[in-house]
């Protein structure tokens, strides 16, 4: 009996992503000055790599921007805070914004909010770049919260306006529940549900299919939020699901005796990755 392998249609570069990658590889084109990224430009070793082959250098801390004194820096797609843009401005530095729009609606979002003397608070990881970006808009009192048990210990006071927003790669399920968790009668909350369509779709349709297969693989850099928030997903509708970042990470035991095997992958994963994995899966 032939093995079906069904491939997520939302698998792989989402738009944010694909934009900020394609600014890249404008800048390497166009030459003359050295190129750098904030930060990986996303959450997958290949294509940094690649980047990295190619002239492009990474710069992981605010030091390290602060030392430049020439030079192109491209700000990737989960965005930064308002005091990077200034950093660099004010050392005559060239920015390319790869910023991705929905990340970047959140930082107008959080700036238009803070003067309206609401409180922030972003539900994600607070650790996470985009996160780090989004309170780099807002002020001392911008808060994260990732669980019920954080919501609890806020140091919010009576009637306080809070406004609501959410890492755009966060679980769409997790964040209702979260938001539910307010005490309603005790703030007046404004709540914006900013998770990305692309995020929410990925999500809803690798759920679909580790609900219908005998085993699930997930492709995606070991960093990327959006991909291991997938794998979760998938875990809890599939038992056999497994987070790989390349096809030298699989072991085809673990698929050759199923009947059926689904294919997602998240943001950061290059088309071409998910097509070896697909092809070896199909002809092994």
């Amino acid at each position: 009996m032939a093995q079906e392998v069904r491939v997520a249609k939302t698998a792989g570069f989402c738009f944010g992503v694909e934009r900020a990658v394609s600014k890249v590889y404008e800048q390497i084109a166009k030459g003359g000055t050295p190129i750098y990224t904030y930060g990986p430009i996303i959450h997958n070793e290949e294509v940094v790599k690649d980047l990295e082959a190619k002239g492009v250098q990474v710069l992981e801390s605010r030091e390290e921007l602060a030392r430049l004194k020439e030079g192109c820096v491209i700000i990737r797609s989960h965005g930064v805070g308002r005091d990077i843009y200034e950093l660099l401005e004010a050392n005559g530095i060239q920015i390319v914004d790869a910023t991705c729009p929905f990340v970047k609606k959140i930082h107008h979002i959080v700036e238009q909010q803070i003067q309206e003397g609401r409180r922030v608070i972003v539900v994600g990881n607070s650790h996470h770049p985009e996160v780090e970006g989004i309170r780099g808009w807002g002020n001392d009192t911008t808060l994260t919260v990732e669980n019920a048990e954080e919501i609890e210990n806020l140091p919010l006071k009576e009637g306080e306006k809070l406004c609501i927003v959410a890492q755009t790669t966060f679980n769409y399920n997790k964040f209702q529940d979260l938001v539910e968790k307010f005490p309603k009668k005790r703030y007046d909350i404004l709540v914006l549900n900013t998770i990305c369509n692309a995020t929410q779709e990925r999500q809803v349709e690798a759920k679909r299919i580790a609900s219908q297969v005998d085993a699930m693989i997930v492709i995606g850099g070991r960093h990327s939020s959006n991909t291991q928030k997938l794998f979760e997903i998938c875990q809890k509708e599939c038992r056999n699901t497994y987070y790989i970042q390349t096809l030298g990470d699989l072991d085809p035991e673990c698929v050759n005796s199923v009947r059926s095997v689904g294919i997602t992958a998240g943001a950061s994963t290059p088309k071409n990755i998910i097509e070896e994995v697909h092809t070896n899966v199909r002809i092994k």
